[in-house]
């Protein structure tokens, strides 16, 4: 009986040893192996030996991609605008016993390095620049924290920014300040119109009375023509008869005209109308 419990007492002590001494590391893991407290050796995904209760696997760490999601926080731009930002990075271990033995905790490092870097660089752009420039801000993220990463054995996959927004009472003055610039250009537009309006009319008054004058001038020049035509038909020593003749032809336009006028509902005519025009003609040429 005690030679059985020997036997069974010396079968678990193999199986409890094969089992400390062999490790199966899946992939995208790796194991970080201490002897007696010490770093010893990193053991890659796979099958592994290590001696039993010598050596011991202190930290199983993942190799895969990682997401490192930080907090929204306040930021305050170089015009001293308040600004809510966060972002994400994306991280690999590749050196597991410098991410281990390097920092504390390498996921709260990142975040705070993250944090603070965030800080720095919306500290040195205006609020304008700081919501129009989020390729720069991501760029200058990932320059600013690399080389931490690097001496943690972790490299930096990339970075994104999630938000930039500005703070609730920044987004109330800048939305005031929006209208208020609409308002402007509205009003700029308007007196410009109404400049242009004024403008359009005057220069339309200026052509209408160029026309105006120069039809004047046409129509003395072509009376002028008809009166020289006229002295010439009556001869020399007739002027008189000329000219009794163009005022017997403007009476007669002159009646002719208002009878035609569209508000002239009665048009009172002369009895002596004839007797005028010869009186007035023969009258012209008694002198």
């Amino acid at each position: 009986m005690a030679g059985l419990v020997l036997v069974v007492v010396f079968a678990a002590m193999v199986i409890i040893t094969i089992a400390l001494g062999v490790r199966l590391v899946p992939q995208g893991s790796k194991f970080v192996v201490q002897r007696l407290g010490k770093y010893l050796k990193t053991l890659n995904p796979g099958l592994n030996i290590i001696i039993p209760y010598i050596d011991t696997v202190a930290y199983k760490v993942s190799t895969k991609d990682q997401i490192i999601d930080t907090s929204r926080q306040e930021c305050i731009s170089l015009d001293n605008a308040v600004l809510q930002v966060n972002a994400v990075a994306f991280i690999n271990v590749i050196s597991p016993e410098k991410a281990v033995y390097g920092i504390e905790n390498y996921h709260l490092a990142i975040q705070n390095l993250v944090q603070t870097t965030l800080r720095s660089i919306i500290g040195e752009m205006k609020l304008d620049d700081a919501l129009s420039s989020r390729d720069q801000i991501k760029a200058k993220l990932k320059q600013g924290i690399s080389d931490d990463l690097a001496d943690w054995g972790i490299t930096l996959r990339g970075v994104e920014i999630q938000d930039i927004n500005p703070s609730d009472t920044m987004q109330q003055a800048m939305e005031a300040q929006a209208a208020a610039e609409r308002q402007r250009r509205a009003t700029v537009t308007r007196a410009e119109g109404d400049k242009e309006a004024a403008i359009l009319e005057a220069d339309g008054r200026l052509a209408a009375a160029e026309r105006d004058a120069k039809a004047k001038e046409v129509q003395a020049e072509a009376s002028k023509k008809a009166l020289q035509l006229v002295l010439e038909s009556a001869g020399t020593g007739h002027e008189e008869i000329a000219i009794g003749y163009l005022l017997g032809e403007s009476y007669i336009k002159a009646i002719q005209q208002s009878a035609t006028s569209q508000n002239a509902k009665t048009i009172l005519l002369p009895a002596d109308l004839q007797a005028s025009i010869r009186g007035l003609i023969g009258g012209l040429q008694a002198k």
